[in-house]
């Protein structure tokens, strides 16, 4: 189900760079790669390793509609509004915002990589994630995907951007939250790191 309800957000912005009737200027076109270049990584390649449990249908026909809203918003926005001047790439918005996407994304596979490697297949105890971000937040994967989408944010400089980065902390900040009190909870010797 992850493959599914994720694809669309690879799919439809691609679709439209690919037909759109005029191209977007490269800039357009270079952002809205760095969008792509994740939901390619999270569709076809993060679906192949994950192993968590089943998604419930009515949760992920929820995901395919966002994943297909969001990915029609930052298509659309890069491909027929937004327009960045000659030298974008100077401009030190794009530079802080670029080098904060790839960090988080970094971050953001480094940290399921820990995760998928803390059980044993078929095994379904818990156990502390060590190493990485994981030293000092215990969400360190929900922290690398809402770094990466305020880089792309303050890279595009767009309304779209922003809002689905604000979505995004609002969306897994709470997963964070309630992931470090259950660990502080069912662990009496969770580091006591402090953040979520």
């Amino acid at each position: 189900s992850w493959f599914l309800q994720e694809l669309p957000s690879f799919l439809v912005p691609f679709l439209l760079v690919v037909c759109a009737p005029r191209p977007g200027t490269h800039g357009c076109t270079l952002l809205l790669l760095t969008f792509c270049a994740h939901y390619f990584q999270r569709t076809f390649i993060y679906s192949l390793f994950t192993r968590g449990r089943p998604t419930p249908l009515n949760i992920m026909l929820m995901a395919v509609v966002f994943c297909s809203y969001n990915g029609f918003l930052q298509g659309h926005c890069m491909v027929y509004s937004a327009e960045y001047p000659d030298g974008w790439y100077t401009e030190g918005h794009f530079m802080a915002g670029i080098l904060m996407f790839f960090i988080g994304m970094g971050i953001n596979i480094h940290s399921d990589r820990i995760l998928r490697n803390l059980r044993k297949p078929g095994e379904e105890t818990y156990r502390i994630p060590r190493g990485g971000m994981f030293n000092y937040v215990s969400g360190a994967n929900f922290f690398g995907e809402i770094v990466e989408w305020f880089g792309y944010a303050i890279a595009t400089w767009t309304l779209p951007a922003f809002t689905f980065a604000f979505f995004t902390l609002c969306s897994i900040g709470p997963r964070a939250y309630h992931h470090h009190r259950f660990y502080l909870k069912k662990f009496t010797d969770y580091p006591k790191i402090g953040r979520a």
